[in-house]
């Protein structure tokens, strides 16, 4: 009986011990999960990150030019007025100079005097050298038969007529010289006839582009001073504006410089038209305003219809820099130690491990990720500081965007606005 009551003591003390157990592992599992901390997570994708900056510029004339006339004289007619389109080479004034005729009838006077001297000069070569012909004739019979026939003929005789035939050797030789200085007088004339008649032709003063007159200064009859030095205050006759080709200049703010190149494209919209086209960077002035803080840039527009008026305003939409079809991950996710950026990064055990990674071009949200990480995996999304290497996290995702276009504003032009703030005024 002893036995019995004794084994029945240790059952009942076993299942007592066994319930203790029992009670404190239930417990002590829940406190473990509870301990593991969360971590909200985002997934690196595939995408594109775009930067557009959005500016405003202001067309102007390709060229513009104010229209001297080479001399001084009467306005005798002028043809064009304000808002006339005209064309390279087309007359658009006629100036009146009679000292010029004068000149130019003066001119063509020397000219007959220097060819009638050639004439004459002319003439008197003939006759030098008919004359020398016979005078040398004579020397040369005189002395052959002086050769044939010593003492037949005085020695006198014969030096006169050697004499006589170099004379008339250098009588032909001067009526050559003669007849140089004449064709150097006639050349003379000619080049002053050429002289005058040039400037005779400046009267007719001509436009020296396609254009628009966009403003006259002269009226007929006015007295227009030549436009020969540079120095010179005197009005032109009218100023002439190349606008079938326009300059679109927008100024491009320092920080975005290093993205702008020629040959980049953009879209342009002028409100005041409705109208939208695509234009191509030209050219800049490589050069940063030291009070804007900007860079000239400009973008060639054909106008040949010239719809679009010089001084009108355009809004632009320039793409800065652009990566298609990279890992992105989001821009809270990046981590800077020291000078690397990192990311926390979770392994299929949802376990923390801080890597490495190059970064790219930036957005206002994504990162491009060019090595450490590929598409699919997980990193952590701010607080890393609460996280170790190694440590296990519970995982919430947080979904988001692959892509991300970011506008930037350098200044835009609201016609609307502006017409509205025009009404109130």
């Amino acid at each position: 009986m002893k036995k019995q009551i004794v084994i029945a003591a240790g059952a009942s003390a076993l299942c007592a011990a066994l319930g203790i157990v029992a009670c404190h592992s239930g417990p002590s599992s829940a406190a473990d999960a509870a301990t593991v901390p969360t971590a909200r997570v985002a997934t690196a994708q595939r995408g594109d990150i775009s930067h557009i900056l959005t500016l405003a510029g202001q067309f102007q004339p390709f060229q513009v030019v104010d229209v001297h006339p080479k001399v001084s004289g009467y306005m005798a007619h002028i043809s064009v007025d304000i808002g006339d389109v005209v064309h390279q080479g087309q007359s658009i004034a006629v100036l009146e100079v009679p000292e010029l005729k004068a000149q130019l009838q003066q001119t063509v006077f020397q000219l007959k005097q220097s060819q009638q001297e050639i004439a004459r000069a002319q003439h008197e070569i003939n006759r030098a050298e008919a004359e020398h012909a016979a005078v040398h004739s004579q020397f040369e019979r005189l002395k052959q038969a002086a050769e044939g026939r010593p003492g037949l003929i005085a020695q006198q005789e014969i030096d006169d007529a050697q004499a006589k035939d170099l004379s008339s050797e250098a009588q032909v030789d001067a009526a050559k010289a003669a007849m140089a200085a004449a064709k150097e007088h006639a050349g003379s004339a000619q080049s002053d006839i050429d002289r005058v008649q040039a400037l005779h032709n400046y009267t007719n003063v001509t436009a020296p582009l396609d254009g628009v007159v966009i403003w006259r200064y002269a009226d007929t009859g006015a007295l227009i001073q030549g436009g020969t030095n540079s120095n010179s205050q005197d009005l032109p006759i009218v100023r002439i504006s190349q606008s079938n080709l326009l300059r679109l200049r927008i100024p491009v703010p320092e920080d975005d410089v290093r993205y702008v190149h020629a040959g980049d494209e953009l879209q342009v919209r002028v409100d005041a038209l409705g109208r939208s086209l695509t234009g191509k960077i030209v050219r800049s002035t490589r050069d940063v305003n030291f009070e804007t803080r900007a860079m000239e840039t400009e973008v060639d527009v054909p106008n040949k219809d010239l719809s679009i008026a010089p001084g009108m305003y355009a809004n632009t939409m320039l793409q800065l820099a652009h990566v298609n079809n990279v890992v992105t991950i989001p821009v809270e996710s990046l981590v800077l130690d020291g000078q690397q950026q990192t990311v926390y990064a979770l392994d299929a055990g949802n376990h923390i491990h801080v890597r490495k990674v190059q970064v790219g071009l930036e957005g206002s949200k994504l990162a491009q990720i060019t090595s450490g990480l590929n598409a699919g995996d997980r990193v952590v999304l701010g607080a890393q500081d609460k996280y170790q290497e190694d440590e296990m996290v519970n995982p919430i995702e947080a979904p988001g965007p692959a892509s991300e276009t970011v506008h930037e504003s350098g200044g835009m032009i609201d016609m609307k606005s502006e017409q509205a703030d025009g009404g109130a005024k």
